[in-house]
């Protein structure tokens, strides 16, 4: 298989997908290393290719058959793992789907990275590999403060959220 069939097949299996494929998923599917399939992804990227990098792994994003409501909202709390867990969890059961973070670095500016957590699992998910890789969240950049874009159903339900957050003493205000 050439390099261009491999991202041709990329592309399919991305778009075929019901959940995010890790890059060792499709590195032992076509028998080559994560770092090839992570260039593949660059590549594909570079050609326009709408491919999401997330903890759980890629995926295209697909059109949304209802009009969700996106809010921003920011937070602050301490950087430990049961405490990142409690406020995302927080998110998920009052219906928000947490879609990235970001922080104001002093020297790069905005820095973002996609979460796309919308359940428990997923949050817990999350957490381990911080831990596991002992990782450091992108909050530690900033004394804790950083945003999260939110998708819910509806706006309402984003008040909700904020008024939960402020209630568990995390919103930033």
């Amino acid at each position: 298989m050439t390099q261009e069939e491999r991202r041709d097949k990329i592309i399919s299996l991305l778009q075929e997908a019901a959940e995010p494929l890790t890059g060792s998923q499709l590195s032992s599917l076509f028998g080559v290393t994560r770092q090839v399939i992570v260039g593949d992804v660059a590549v594909l990227r570079a050609r326009g290719e709408q491919i999401i990098a997330t903890p759980q792994g890629y995926f295209i994003l697909k059109p949304q058959s209802g009009a969700a409501h996106v809010c921003t909202i920011a937070v602050r709390h301490s950087s430990e793992g049961e405490t990142i867990a409690d406020e995302l969890n927080l998110i998920v059961d009052l219906g928000g789907k947490v879609l990235d973070v970001t922080v104001e670095h002093p020297l790069y500016g905005e820095l973002t990275a996609n979460l796309q957590l919308s359940t428990r699992a997923e949050v817990a998910q999350f957490v381990a590999r911080l831990a596991e890789l002992n990782a450091e969240p992108l909050s530690l950049l900033t004394d804790g403060y950083h945003l999260h874009r939110i998708e819910t159903p509806t706006g309402d339900a984003c008040g909700v959220i904020r008024d939960a957050l402020r209630q568990a003493g995390y919103l930033a205000e």
